[in-house]
């Protein structure tokens, strides 16, 4: 299927989101904090990244607008995963470039059907 990248702090959802997706035949790294993850996508670019939004020194809203202006970064789809359920949290995190917003915890089906249409897109 796809390379996915995780970044995220919390070793317990990197933990839950790499079964789910291994389950679902894709191949995932995670790092642990937002400028590691940026460098990784820079380096090495992803099918798709899932982003957290609480995260010490850059947050995941910053690192998504980094990824989505830089040219070199910009056509990888970020889906952005938070325990931010307030509708301008997902208005902002949109309007950073990511291509969609998913409140914790994750409904197996929707983090699914949001992945495989935004890889089907892309392709």
């Amino acid at each position: 299927m796809a390379n996915i990248l995780i970044i995220d702090d919390s070793p317990t959802d990197v933990r839950v989101l790499t079964t789910l997706l291994e389950r679902a035949g894709h191949q995932v790294a995670s790092v642990g904090n937002a400028e590691e993850g940026i460098e990784r996508v820079r380096s090495a670019p992803p099918a798709l990244v899932i982003m957290d939004v609480i995260m010490p020194g850059m947050n995941g809203f910053q690192a998504t607008r980094t990824l989505t202006r830089d040219p070199a970064t910009s056509e990888v789809p970020i889906v952005m995963i938070t325990t931010k359920a307030m509708e301008t949290d997902r208005v902002w995190g949109l309007r950073q470039g990511a291509r969609a917003f998913i409140t914790k915890p994750v409904n197996e089906g929707e983090l699914l059907a949001c992945i495989n249409q935004l890889l089907a897109s892309a392709a």
